[in-house]
């Protein structure tokens, strides 16, 4: 009996495969790391194979205790803007290069300059950033322009995937929409940003809405992964439109916060929300005929990770010895300061930032350190700073039109009782829990349960299995967060001009 639905979620730091019943239950999980690379600052890659390779591990090891023969079909999700320049059999020519870095920044300013900000707008609904794919081709013929020219197909990461598992070039929407070489509100390719960017538009894969069965996985994939060979393989999602999918973001209403490696705000929209000046993001979603609002921050569990690495390093070996995750005694010290961390502010900024600034140059840091303060000072300060930036990209959504009365949290940091509160108390509204944090490779699932008619809809895929279980309403530390951030919303525009010349 096929009563299985397998979504696959392809992250940055490894490959999650998740084995999901009809009624919502996680049957099986598995997930698989790979590396990445930093082969010079700002510059972040990683070699596909490794995907590959953790891919059929994760798969295998969900398999382990199912047959394979109930999976009824795969949902992809996958990290989004990542540049996988193939040849014509889709094998890469180079390393993937990633949604976080930044080398073609001169690039956004060029093709900006050529299109112009107000065009740009209209047509992709986006600014130019380095952080998306058409700038990275950009790159790529500049500076490797044998490679480029080489170049017989343009892929997503997850996409990527979807060719080794299959054979098939394809793509979907709710990922498409990141590359900047999509007019997102007639869902489909442009011909004119191509054609102003000089970029082959046959070079991109055919696009298919979310739910559509878009391949079918190939014999020498089945041999690999030991799933059923023909198994239908849906259009899936780029990771934060699955995400939303996975906690019920389906329709307008709820708004959505994830608290990941990067820190996004997600507010679904029923018709073509435009996106004047360009500040958040305005993408497809991976439901049928609707859109999203979307705030990026870039190192959101990125920034808390970089602490855990290098200030709380010694923290690593306590919390094995205790059988607890680092997180959870980073928390424990944050919770020794009190709101505020005594005047220490946090800038969040490590990898530059989209939301609220659109700035490839910026630069993390903390101001008014001093002798008194210790590391759970540090501590406290990170995590306000990583929720001030989260705030940011909230209140840009709310003034785009979208009512925010509660605050629906997943990812990672969701599982930070310290860290729901924190969010509560800064957003000054609830902070809500659904009954799954399986995320992405959740939400991936159910677009292939809709795909293959386990569910009449993506809609109603959401409604049958996901539902609230926990609201944190603001508690007394809130009233003292709104003069903080206000001096915490200083701090950009007063280093702004350091930079730059820091950067280079």
């Amino acid at each position: 009996m096929k009563d299985l639905l397998l979504g696959i979620d392809l992250g940055t730091g490894g490959v999650r495969a998740l084995l999901v019943a009809p009624d919502g239950e996680v049957v099986a999980a598995h997930a698989a790391e790979h590396p990445l690379s930093t082969p010079r600052p700002g510059w972040a890659e990683q070699d596909p194979e490794s995907w590959w390779t953790a891919c059929v591990a994760a798969i295998r090891g969900a398999l382990a205790q199912v047959s394979s023969a109930r999976v009824a079909a795969i949902g992809l999700s996958g990290q989004m803007h990542g540049l996988v320049m193939c040849d014509a059999r889709g094998t890469p020519l180079r390393p993937c290069i990633l949604w976080c870095d930044s080398r073609s920044a001169p690039q956004c300013v060029e093709a900006e300059r050529r299109i112009g900000l107000d065009r740009l707008l209209e047509l992709a609904g986006n600014r130019m950033l380095a952080g998306f794919t058409a700038p990275k081709i950009l790159w790529c013929r500049e500076h490797e322009h044998e490679l480029e020219r080489a170049a017989a197909i343009h892929l997503l990461p997850k996409d990527w995937l979807r060719h080794r598992l299959s054979g098939t070039f394809a793509t979907e929407v709710s990922d498409a929409s990141g590359t900047l070489l999509f007019d997102c509100a007639n869902r489909r390719f442009s011909e004119e940003l191509c054609g102003l960017l000089e970029i082959d538009l046959r070079t991109m894969p055919e696009c298919f809405e979310s739910p559509v069965i878009s391949a079918h996985l190939s014999r020498d994939a089945a041999a690999a992964t030991g799933l059923v060979a023909g198994t239908p393989i849906v259009g899936g999602g780029g990771d934060q439109a699955a995400q939303a999918v996975g906690t019920g973001l389906v329709r307008e209403g709820p708004v959505s916060l994830t608290l990941g490696t990067s820190g996004c705000s997600f507010a679904v929209r029923g018709s073509w929300p435009g996106n004047p000046g360009g500040i958040l993001h305005a993408f497809c979603h991976a439901v049928p005929g609707t859109w999203h609002l979307m705030g990026v921050m870039l190192s959101a569990g990125g920034s808390l990770r970089w602490f855990r690495d290098t200030v709380a390093r010694d923290l690593k070996e306590t919390a094995r010895a205790r059988g607890v995750d680092p997180y959870d005694l980073i928390s424990e010290e944050a919770l020794a300061a009190a709101a505020g961390a005594e005047g220490l502010l946090f800038l969040p900024y490590l990898s530059g930032e989209r939301t609220p600034v659109a700035d490839p140059h910026a630069r993390g840091g903390f101001v008014g350190l001093s002798v008194a303060h210790t590391r759970s000072h540090l501590a406290r300060a990170v995590f306000e700073g990583i929720t001030f930036g989260a705030r940011d990209g909230l209140d840009l959504i709310r003034a785009a039109g979208t009512p925010i009365d509660s605050v629906r949290l997943s990812g990672g940091g969701a599982r930070s009782p310290m860290w729901r509160r924190l969010c509560a108390d800064v957003f000054g509204v609830p902070a809500v829990l659904v009954n799954t944090s399986e995320g992405a490779a959740y939400g991936a699932a159910l677009i292939a349960g809709a795909g293959c008619g386990v569910y009449p809809s993506v809609e109603s895929a959401a409604d049958a299995v996901i539902r609230e279980t926990e609201r944190i309403d603001p508690g007394p530390d809130a009233a003292a967060y709104p003069p903080i951030l206000a001096r915490y919303r200083r701090l950009y525009p007063a280093l702004q001009p350091f930079f730059e010349p820091v950067a280079s």
